[in-house]
Formats: structure tokens, C-alpha cells, sequence
């Protein structure tokens, strides 16, 4: 593929576009093939784009009296209905729920996937801290990919944890506790994973961090701005990320496309955990998906697996 037209690429799965957004607001159910969908949205966020929620109630959910883990995933217009997402693909996130719990290797989850605002995505999905130590050429990336905006994740996080979370738990039956709060998302939304179990581990206990973007920047710009980079996310971790203290986190990345770009940068997030004392395969996970593009297909394939591990029973 020609380097102009890979590029091109990139910025379109960064951007994520949504498209045009539905201005009405009421709430609405739809009973799909398993479970329940319950649509919100758009609707005013102070401090943010606004929001659309997708949440996903797993089957049996109104004939019973239990309650429910919850796990809350960013890019949700890609979760569930090709015809809602970018490319026509799906991480089928909810089949991925249904098998592993009919298995018995997790319980039934709640799934509340939170939509992008189209051009907005970057920005609200960039850790704050990257935006904030970046400099030279790496910071006029990010200031180009947030189109001159403000980042906002540290308000997006702040949104999810305490306005977010406490709604759904007054409207659904869940289960609080960090232990059965999960989040997760891919590319931009697998670093606002990450930032967001290690800014507020009081709120989420697991994390899954797909083909995350540690580069921040485009391959263009990021192999010059590697060493700063590197420099961001270990100093964050190693002030922030703390023990495990029962946290459980999932890292990969494929090897094609976007994907192929993540290797080296993941051999220094890794280094991170292990300094910090996190237990490879018991308290994190760091996997290679040799021949794995970036997309949701090549996610979907993998995902019983994240959750899996992840979601286990203890």
C-alpha cells in the first residue's frame, strides 16, 4: 500500500468518524438476537462533545432479580450492529459475553458502550498526560489530531467514573466494586483504558488495552518521537500505576497495518509493569497476534480470549 494512502488510513482509524449523530435524546430498547440493546443519546455533557450510550443487557437479564458486572467499552457504535459502526465491522462484543458465560468461565456481563463524537474521538481518548508532556514535533501532532482542541480525557474519565457509573448503577442491577467493573476499547480507546484503571482504581478492576496506540502520533511522527514517548508512559506508570492490589490488565497487539508499528513500544510498557511488580499472567497479560490487522474483525476474533482471561471467575 502507498505510504500517502496508508496514512490516510491511519488518520481514518484514529478519527473513527461516527458520522452524522441522531439529536434525539428519548431512550430506546430493541430486543436483538441475545439480549436486550438500550439506546441514549445524543445528549449535553458539561465539559464534553455530547454523548450516546449502546448498553447491552445479556439475556435473562428482565426475568431475573441478579446483579451484574459491568463492563463499559469506548468506540460503542462498533460493539454491536455493523449498520451503526465505521467500517461495516463489529466486535460482536456480545456474542463474546453470551459464550463465555454459557461456558461458565464468566458471569453474565452488562455492557455500556460509550460513543465518540465523530472528530472529537482523538481528544477525548488521549491520555491527558500525553498531551500535557508532549513537545516539538510530537505536540503538533497531537495539537493537528485534536484539531486545535482541547484534549478532554481527563473530563471523559471523570464523566465515566463518577456520573456515568453511579446512573447506571441506579438504573440496572449491577455489581459496584472495582472487582467487577471492567473497561475496555482498541487503538486511542485501548491507552484510555489503560489511563483509565490506573487514574481510578477505585472504580474500574480490569482493563482491556487492545492494539492500544502508544505511539500517540502517527508512524510518520512517531518514530522521530520514540524516545519522548517512551519517556511519557514510564514516568506515568512508575508515579501512578501503583501495585496490582487485585487490578487485572489485558495488553496486545497484532502485527500488520497500524498494528505493526506497536511491538517496540509495547516492550517498554511491559517493562513498566514488571518494575512496578505486576505478575505476568496473573495480574497482566502483554500478547503478540502475529498476522493480526487493526480492526474490529481481527478483534472480535480474539475477544473471547481477552475476556476470558479478563472477566475469569475467581
Amino acid at each position: 500500500m502507498p505510504l500517502r494512502r496508508f496514512l490516510t488510513c491511519c488518520v481514518l482509524l484514529l478519527a473513527a468518524c461516527s458520522g452524522e449523530t441522531d439529536e434525539r435524546s428519548e431512550r430506546q430498547e430493541t430486543q436483538v438476537e441475545v439480549g436486550t440493546i438500550v439506546e441514549t443519546g445524543p445528549f449535553a455533557v458539561e465539559g464534553l462533545p455530547n454523548q450516546k450510550l449502546t448498553i447491552w443487557l445479556p439475556p435473562g437479564y428482565e426475568k431475573s432479580d441478579r446483579n451484574y458486572p459491568v463492563l463499559y467499552m469506548h468506540d460503542g457504535h462498533n460493539l454491536f450492529d455493523p449498520a451503526q459502526s465505521n467500517f461495516n465491522k463489529v466486535w460482536a462484543a456480545d456474542k463474546a459475553i453470551v459464550e463465555l458465560s454459557e461456558r461458565g468461565t464468566i458471569e453474565p456481563h452488562i455492557i455500556v458502550g460509550m460513543w465518540p463524537h465523530g472528530e472529537d474521538r482523538y481528544r477525548q481518548y488521549l491520555p491527558q498526560i500525553a498531551a500535557e508532556k508532549s513537545t516539538g514535533a510530537l505536540a503538533e501532532s497531537v495539537a493537528e489530531n485534536a484539531l486545535g482542541k482541547d484534549v478532554v480525557s481527563a473530563r471523559y474519565l471523570e464523566w465515566i467514573a463518577d456520573e456515568l457509573k453511579p446512573q447506571i448503577d441506579s438504573d440496572y442491577r449491577t455489581q459496584t466494586g472495582p472487582a467487577n467493573t471492567a473497561i475496555a476499547g482498541s487503538s486511542m480507546g485501548g491507552i484510555m483504558s489503560c489511563y483509565a484503571i490506573v487514574e481510578r482504581p477505585d472504580i474500574f478492576g480490569r482493563a482491556a488495552c487492545v492494539s492500544s496506540h502508544w505511539p500517540i502520533a502517527l508512524p510518520d511522527i512517531a518514530d522521530q518521537s520514540k524516545a519522548q514517548v517512551d519517556r511519557i508512559w514510564r514516568d506515568w506508570l512508575a508515579a501512578e500505576l501503583g501495585e496490582p492490589d487485585g487490578r487485572r490488565i489485558w495488553m496486545d497487539h497484532g502485527t500488520e497495518t497500524l498494528d505493526a508499528y506497536y511491538p517496540p513500544y509495547q516492550v517498554e510498557i511491559d517493562k513498566s509493569f514488571e518494575a512496578a511488580g505486576w505478575s505476568r499472567g496473573i495480574d497482566w497479560r502483554s500478547e503478540q497476534y502475529d498476522g493480526a490487522e487493526h480492526e474490529e474483525n481481527a478483534w472480535a476474533e480474539r475477544l473471547s480470549e481477552v475476556l476470558g482471561w479478563l472477566l475469569a471467575k475467581e
